[in-house]
């Protein structure tokens, strides 16, 4: 009951005008930022940290438009990956896998009002998570150390080749592509360079940004470019803009499943969105039927990421608060903010100054109502981006691009170097290899080995620190359940033709 009371005196200070408003402008500006490639929740509340302290706004209105800005980003980013086929962050790269499908089939309406309303589902579900279970879970994930986040990451890359279909060793080899771009740059430990060839540009290794630029957009434009030259015409968004009801109950139990695994997996501090959505998009295409569309436009391939990553956005927030350990990069920016004010995260947190923690988590609720209300409308409009003719859309793309890798670290190297890396996407997209994969391999290649020295340096180089705790025992188990499943399934196939065969 006072967790209730202390929710309702939370909602008193999110519903006061002045805060109202401040959700509603970093719920504008959080959709505009995560729209455009390469921008992103990170950078999205960065530059506002000092535009809310400039403002003199108060402690708990300052992380209200924060955290609107966060869940604005969230919703954002699945609009250029939906249409163009261009994350705007690593969150939403899955979101491309079935989302670009659908804008193509002409379902652009359909696939943007999904995901809003999956979204919306998501950070509800995780929001109301945050009130019940936080302290609970903040002690839970505590248990997770580097040997655990390790095998966790393994078990997302054995895990890929589950979103391959009938290209399971592409898939492989393109995530070896990725974990060997990932190692790209100065070792941290040693300062040793490692595959930089001489060249100073990738002293600091490939950022993520070029990476993802260079992959989907530059290799979308030179794709753009051919359907041109063979006289194709762009995609344009036909039929409904809204989804019905039979396809609201069709994704209603993909809404549940990955908003609950979201939540779990955003409390667990610095796992992210990129490995909620990519863990939950796998899963439910294991439990799909086997006549499932998934890579191909199936509106549960869009619904699994997406519940996951607004849900995630939200889970993050109980380790920031309980802890005052940021759930991911965006909450470690936020923590950030409130050493702007002198005020330190944790338990503390809750007895000594409730009205921020509670009005913090009352915008959420208030933050997510207001996205879906804004964007629902605004479909009609984004939709508008398909009707541009190629020769239009290209520059257009490439400008934005361009200006989202310089202003990295303004230099020309990353402007030659995402040029390279697009035509090299776009070779291996006409060799049916998936892109995806080498991005997903190259973001947790880099947290695999951050994490690996960090249990090794704990243990002394014992490698049994990756055994040494129940955790590891029943995540390794996943690990050979995922590699011997399809194995067993093969296995079995054959088992079945043959007996077919011998029947004949």
């Amino acid at each position: 009951m006072d967790t209730f009371g202390y929710l309702g005196q939370g909602f008193g200070v999110a519903l006061s005008p002045y805060n109202l408003l401040t959700a509603l402008c970093g719920t504008f500006i959080g959709t505009i930022v995560g729209l455009l490639p390469g921008l992103g929740p990170i950078n999205g509340v960065a530059l506002l940290i000092p535009i809310a302290f400039a403002l003199g706004l108060p402690p708990e209105t300052a992380l209200i438009l924060l955290a609107a800005v966060y869940l604005g980003c969230e919703y954002g980013g699945r609009i250029s990956s939906i249409l163009l086929n261009i994350p705007g962050e690593a969150s939403a790269v899955v979101t491309a896998f079935d989302g670009y499908p659908l804008a193509q089939q002409g379902k652009a309406g359909v696939a943007l009002s999904i995901s809003a309303w999956s979204s919306f589902v998501g950070g509800l579900m995780a929001t109301t998570g945050v009130v019940l279970f936080a302290p609970l879970l903040a002690k839970w994930a505590v248990a997770f150390g580097p040997a655990e986040y390790f095998v966790l990451m393994i078990f997302a890359i054995v895990c890929l080749a589950g979103m391959a279909g009938d290209k399971p060793v592409k898939t492989a080899i393109a995530a070896c592509i990725g974990l060997f771009l990932s190692c790209i740059g100065i070792d941290a430990n040693s300062g040793v360079y490692r595959f930089t060839f001489g060249s100073l540009g990738l002293a600091d290794g490939i950022q993520f940004v070029v990476l993802v630029l260079g992959l989907f957009s530059v290799s979308e434009i030179l794709v753009l470019l051919e359907r041109t030259h063979h006289g194709e015409q762009a995609v344009k968004a036909s039929g409904r803009m809204l989804f019905n009801v039979k396809e609201m109950m069709f994704v209603l139990a993909t809404n549940i499943r990955s908003g609950i695994a979201g939540f779990v997996i955003g409390v667990l501090p610095g796992a992210g969105a990129t490995l909620a959505s990519a863990v939950t998009y796998m899963s439910e295409k294991r439990l799909a039927s086997k006549d499932n569309k998934f890579g191909n436009g199936d509106l549960r391939g869009l619904a699994a990421p997406e519940t996951a990553n607004s849900a995630s956005a939200c889970g993050s927030m109980v380790p920031m608060l309980t802890l005052g350990i940021p759930g991911s990069g965006t909450t470690a920016v936020m923590i950030g903010a409130l050493t702007l004010y002198n005020i330190t995260p944790g338990p503390l947190l809750f007895q000594n100054q409730p009205e921020i923690v509670w009005g913090l988590i009352a915008s959420l609720f208030v933050a997510n109502t207001m996205l879906i209300v804004m964007n629902i409308p605004l479909i009609k409009f984004f939709t508008k981006i398909l009707a541009v003719p190629y020769w239009a859309l290209v520059p257009a793309i490439a400008i934005i691009t361009s200006i989202g890798v310089y202003a990295v670290h303004a230099t020309t190297f990353d402007l030659f170097l995402m040029t390279g890396i697009g035509v090299a996407g776009y070779i291996l997209r006409k060799m049916d290899f998936p892109l995806s994969a080498i991005l997903l391999g190259f973001i947790l290649g880099g947290l695999m080995e951050q994490n690996l020295r960090r249990a090794l340096s704990i243990s002394n180089g014992d490698l049994g620190i990756l055994f040494s705790s129940p955790i590891t025992w029943v995540v390794w188990a996943m690990v050979v359940g995922m590699i011997a499943l399809p194995i067993w399934r093969t296995y079995r196939r054959r088992a079945e033709r043959r007996a077919e065969d011998a029947a004949a």
